[in-house]
């Protein structure tokens, strides 16, 4: 029945409404021709007006004798007669004079302004007429607004279904198993999205966890950590709205709720700084999270100094092992807390792995279990490009607090003290040193005989320069 009202106010829509139809209704043309014949006649006078006026402009030359006489309009006088001052002598007495200009000047006659009356009546009724059976259009589709809205929201499932079914076929998705044990169980897990905007293979995981075990994250930034946090955060909301999901298996249990604290946010107009919000947010996961959740939290603490952030994110994450058990993600930069996996069982160590090559990383986005054993933030900022002086400076200065053994206690102000007598050293003598193949390389581009080469002599020593250079 709703389908056959649907259909009904199609073929009404179709039947009344010009294709392609005006964006307004400012000059009409929103009604389609032959759906209403008083609606027609308008249209035709008022199409037939401007042939009327240009037989009038013909008929008023000839009966004056003015070949240069012009019909014309404009929104301040509407219609009106124009004349050259040259044939200002020959314009008839009926004329009435309207405006003068300096070359010209312009006339009303009567019946002109009967003329004029007729083609802007028939416009404005024209428009009236349009407005009037659009209106009654849309009324009657009001009416019938019940079935449409049943209607479109069937519609809407059947385009989300088959575009998930188009995306489970064409990405090689799986068909979830939710299950009542609480396991997580995702093989060959990828992320939805980013697998699809990389420009290589993208590195799939496996991730595991029983019904009330924490997953603690560490490696360095770049890594992977909050992307595979993420993917498994998607997973779940895909697997339980009823889509297949980007793995090689997947078994999950049903969450009632799927917290996140991810990225650093603040909102200034309020007053509050980015660490406020980030505990206003953990505080109300806290509060709502129950056994039957999902927690994911990156670099929770990282707001604040060095030990109270560490203290913080402990008792946040001895908080979600032991009062409320529910599966969680904790990714984190605070190495020292991969020491609590002893005292909690149900806490699991693991990194995502790097592979250090002559003191160069590259990141293999793979996950493995035990603890990152460092964060390799100092090769990180040499990738994003920080000075070399600064990236020196800040490896001496680490390799002095991994010797100190007061690095590792919890007295903040000795880690400054063990440090701020390591001298800066400047390095440019060292970065402007150049090898003796380099020294010879300058030596021949200095004392090429440039003034006696051919053109095709000079591209070939370029060339073979370069590729000198290149080894």
């Amino acid at each position: 029945k709703d389908v056959d009202v649907v259909k009904s106010i199609e073929k009404k829509i179709r039947q009344t409404i010009e294709d392609p139809a005006p964006l307004n209704f400012k000059n009409g043309g929103v009604i389609r021709k032959g759906f209403n014949s008083e609606l027609d006649e308008l249209i035709r006078y008022a199409v037939d007006s401007q042939k009327m006026i240009v037989d009038m402009e013909a008929r008023e030359r000839e009966q004056t004798g003015i070949n240069s006489l012009k019909i014309r309009y404009n929104n301040v006088f509407g219609y009106y007669i124009e004349v050259t001052k040259t044939h200002s002598s020959k314009v008839p007495d009926h004329y009435k004079r309207k405006q003068t200009l300096t070359n010209a000047e312009r006339y009303l006659t009567q019946e002109l302004q009967e003329l004029e009356e007729k083609v802007l009546s028939a416009r404005s009724k024209r428009l009236e007429l349009e407005e009037k059976i659009f209106s009654e259009l849309v009324q009657m589709i009001l009416h019938q607004l019940p079935p449409l809205l049943r209607m479109a929201r069937i519609w809407a499932l059947l385009d989300v279904y088959s575009s998930l079914a188009w995306l489970a076929l064409e990405r090689n998705y799986v068909e979830p198993q939710l299950n009542r044990e609480g396991e997580l169980e995702l093989l060959s897990s990828r992320h939805p999205v980013v697998e699809q905007s990389v420009d290589r293979a993208f590195v799939a995981n496996d991730i595991c966890l029983k019904s009330d075990e924490c997953l603690l994250l560490t490696g360095p930034n770049m890594a992977g950590k909050s992307t595979l946090m993420r993917q498994v955060a998607l997973t779940s909301i895909m697997a339980q709205m009823g889509s297949f999901v980007p793995a090689s298996c997947a078994r999950l249990p049903l969450y009632e709720h799927i917290f996140t604290r991810i990225g650093a946010s603040d909102y200034l107009s309020e007053g509050l700084s980015t660490f406020m919000v980030e505990m206003q947010e953990t505080s109300e996961m806290l509060k709502q999270a129950s056994s039957q959740s999902l927690v994911v939290l990156d670099e929770v603490g990282r707001g604040t100094s060095t030990y109270d952030g560490m203290s913080l994110a402990q008792a946040i994450l001895e908080y979600l092992t032991t009062d409320i058990r529910c599966h969680t993600f904790f990714a984190t930069h605070y190495h020292e807390l991969t020491h609590i996996a002893r005292q909690f069982p149900n806490i699991k160590n693991a990194h995502m792995s790097i592979k250090e090559e002559n003191g160069e990383i590259q990141f293999l986005h793979t996950l493995v279990p035990g603890p990152a054993n460092k964060s390799y933030g100092i090769q990180v900022a040499k990738l994003a490009g920080l000075p070399n002086k600064v990236t020196k400076r800040a490896a001496k200065v680490l390799a002095q607090l991994e010797l100190d053994p007061q690095a590792t206690n919890f007295a903040q102000m000795s880690l400054l003290d063990s440090v701020k007598d390591i001298p800066w050293e400047d390095h440019r003598e060292d970065e402007l040193k150049i090898n003796p193949e380099q020294e010879k390389l300058l030596a021949d581009i200095k004392s090429a005989p440039i003034q006696q080469m051919t053109p095709l002599d000079a591209l070939n020593t370029i060339a073979a320069w370069q590729h000198r250079m290149k080894q």
